[in-house]
């Protein structure tokens, strides 16, 4: 029997996925020259998005543990860079001035390793708590920590002036790649890039990095470990997984991406606040893997780049039907409303997302449903061989047997 299963699907997929990663070079370009640097921005906002949903894919769509405050993680890595490139720790610290007259300023090839690791960390334990949740209980916990991490950032202002509190944090140090600022123009063969195109760049190389270790975790022994927990934990156990290690490796793991897309978020803007890392940031990451297709990276992409590009799509509507109206409806409103029901309309349709993982047996290489098997002999279940199956009937001729005489003589 031909037992070959859909192995080389994820193969052919990153193939595809590095060849619209070559493409996608001449798109910031072509943006700038076309639109000017805000188109540019939002495709910059949506790679970061991109990069945040393929963190939190691991978590749900592998490990599937739903977790409502992977927003945390993201500003763990914004706030660490900030603080870490910024003048505002030898402001308010003078010890620390006496020792850093000039500040601290890292650069970034140090920063973006350091916010991984770190908030890999914080997500490893985030994770030891919750190792029995599941479900409800699982994603009410880490909703409370997402929003005990963003009250922290409010309030750690005093005595003690760590994070400036609601105000946020700015002058923070823009990006530098090989002696290279991101925060200046430079000109390439006669052509001048602008800041944000050079951001975008580095936003690809991270978003094409991210997406190919994410493919080396689903194909490893840790994915398909992952998956096994997923499906049924019990059953992962007796197979002698640990569970609780694969638990705690998946918070960690899907913490990296978001701590080294904050720090990247911290350089593009060059200031953070709070208000950046709200429940609301939470529900859209979230949202954006649930509606691409849970556990298949294609999807989760293509979720991410909708759902961050549609709200500025959506600005070209709204303002158009606020006119309709009379000025009566909010066009910040009326963007959120067609968002929603764009989701609504697409989950009914579509309720395992908008490009799913294939299901077994639909993929290349694997076996069709009603493909038969390269015996041409019908074998009954149960029976690998045709040798097999003369116990089994003689066994099922026997209880016929002792049921017709249990029948005859009661």
């Amino acid at each position: 029997m031909n037992l070959s299963l859909s192995t080389n699907a994820p193969r052919r997929y990153l193939g595809a996925f590095l060849a619209v990663a070559a493409l996608a070079l001449l798109l910031p370009v072509l943006l700038q020259i076309t639109g000017g640097d805000g188109p540019v921005r939002i495709l910059g906002v949506a790679l970061l998005y991109v990069m945040l949903a393929l963190g939190l894919n691991i978590v749900v769509g592998y490990a599937g543990l739903l977790d409502l405050g992977y927003v945390a993680f993201y500003a763990v890595g914004a706030y660490l860079f900030a603080l870490l490139a910024s003048p505002h720790l030898t402001e308010n610290f003078p010890a620390l001035a006496a020792h850093f007259p000039q500040g601290l300023h890292i650069p970034m090839w140090l920063a973006l390793p350091l916010a991984a690791i770190v908030a890999g960390v914080v997500g490893v334990l985030l994770g030891i708590p919750v190792l029995r949740l599941r479900g409800d209980y699982l994603a009410i916990v880490t909703l409370g920590f997402g929003e005990i991490i963003r009250v922290f950032l409010n309030n750690l202002d005093q005595p003690y002036n760590l994070t400036n509190g609601p105000k946020g944090i700015g002058q923070i140090d823009s990006a530098s790649f090989f002696g290279y600022d991101l925060g200046a123009s430079h000109r390439f063969f006669g052509f001048e890039l602008h800041s944000v195109t050079l951001y975008c760049y580095s936003f690809i190389i991270l978003t094409v990095l991210t997406l190919l270790l994410c493919y080396r975790l689903q194909d490893s022994r840790i994915g398909r470990a992952w998956m096994a927990m997923r499906e049924d934990e019990i059953a992962a156990k007796a197979m002698g997984i640990s569970t609780v290690r694969m638990k705690l490796l998946a918070f960690g793991m899907g913490a990296t991406f978001g701590g080294v897309s904050g720090a990247m978020f911290a350089a593009f803007q060059g200031f953070v606040s709070p208000e950046s890392f709200s429940l609301m940031e939470s529900v859209l990451i979230i949202s954006m893997v649930v509606l691409g297709g849970l556990g298949h990276i294609p999807g989760v992409i293509l979720g991410a780049l909708l759902l961050a590009g549609l709200p500025e799509i959506l600005r070209y509507v709204a303002g158009p039907l606020q006119q309709m109206t009379g000025g009566r409806l909010d066009a910040s409103i009326l963007r959120q409303l067609l968002i929603a029901l764009a989701m609504i309309i697409t989950m009914l349709l579509r309720p395992r997302g908008l490009w799913p993982t294939p299901e077994h047996g639909q993929a290349g290489g694997a076996i069709a449903p009603n493909a038969a098997p390269d015996n041409p002999q019908h074998n009954p279940p149960g029976a690998d061989f045709p040798g097999d199956a003369v116990p089994r009937a003689l066994e099922t001729g026997e209880r016929s047997a002792d049921k017709v005489q249990d029948t005859v003589n009661p």
